[in-house]
């Protein structure tokens, strides 16, 4: 019976043997699963104006609360 992180002797990810004359893959940029995806990119960007602007209306009105 096999291990759940035992991914056997000889195979790559997907199961297939490993070509041993291939180089070794260089992590010179991100790849496709290292980086967030795009919708979550975007919502943080909203979310991220959104404070901002209440940040900055709530500051507007101490601002013209205080101009006495």
């Amino acid at each position: 019976m096999k291990d759940a992180n035992d991914t056997g002797a000889g195979t790559g990810t997907a199961g297939a043997p490993k070509d041993p004359a291939a180089p070794p893959r260089s992590r010179t940029g991100p790849d496709e699963e290292d980086r967030a995806p795009m919708t979550f990119t975007v919502r943080v960007f909203i979310y991220l104006v959104g404070v901002h602007f209440i940040a900055a209306f709530l500051f507007f009105l101490f601002y013209v609360a205080g101009a006495k």
